[in-house]
């Protein structure tokens, strides 16, 4: 249980602090922190996240991480649920924390995004679903490759919540303005649930590109990372 409240509170902590960069600070008049800032609001949660329950729960954060892992051989498959409810379970506490903050000001109409997901006309840059697809699964597919080979036992010790949390930010600084960034279908579930609607509809997308991208990057790594001749 201590492993699943690890996975709730951590991945609670990325989508407030990702999402909430994104809804609250990244076009605020004058001060606006922009792409930029959203994409090191998001790496940032994984880092400190990895260092304060990295040694509790492994800090996934996100079912595809949790999958990914699982086929690198290196999570157990009868986790893999109670990891994932916990993630999305921490994802919508977060949605709805940030929805209670974010109403608190005039004007405030969550139909606008709320930093949801999206393709086509919901794109940030108005990206096909093919063009959609493509990125998250290219995206979670090169995290994995980073986390698996950042966390190898032949990789230098204590330095791969940098590197995981490094690779978030550029992956955010690539992707933003195709689909928002998933590459986590918890982050996209935790605030599409406000918005309910279109988010919902598409939601599809956020769980399967990631998803499967894990499993790619997870094979690739078994590939290339194996340590026999």
């Amino acid at each position: 249980m201590k492993q699943y409240g690890a996975e709730f509170f951590g991945t609670f902590w990325l989508v407030l602090g990702g999402c909430g960069s994104a809804v609250l600070a990244a076009a605020f008049p004058g001060l606006g922190i922009g792409l930029l800032g959203v994409s090191l609001a998001f790496g940032l949660t994984v880092l400190t996240m990895a260092y304060a329950i990295g040694h509790i729960s492994g800090c996934h954060l996100n079912p595809a991480v949790s999958i990914g892992l699982w086929a690198g051989g290196r999570f157990p498959a009868n986790k893999l649920a109670p990891y994932i409810v916990a993630q999305v379970l921490g994802g919508i506490a977060a949605g709805g924390v940030l929805f209670l903050i974010a109403s608190g000001k005039a004007g405030f109409d969550v139909s606008a995004g709320f930093a949801s997901n999206g393709y086509g006309v919901h794109s940030p840059g108005g990206y096909s679903l093919l063009a959609a697809l493509v990125c998250e699964i290219v995206m979670t597919m090169m995290f994995l490759l980073v986390i698996l080979g950042s966390t190898d036992k032949r990789a230098p010790q204590g330095f791969a919540p940098i590197a995981i949390g490094l690779c978030l930010t550029l992956i955010h600084l690539i992707s933003i303005p195709v689909t928002n960034t998933s590459v986590n279908p918890a982050r996209s579930t935790g605030v599409a649930i406000f918005v309910r609607n279109w988010a919902v509809a598409q939601l599809w997308l956020f769980w399967l590109a990631p998803i499967v991208g894990a499993v790619i990057g997870a094979y690739i790594y078994k590939f290339i990372g194996s340590d026999e001749s």
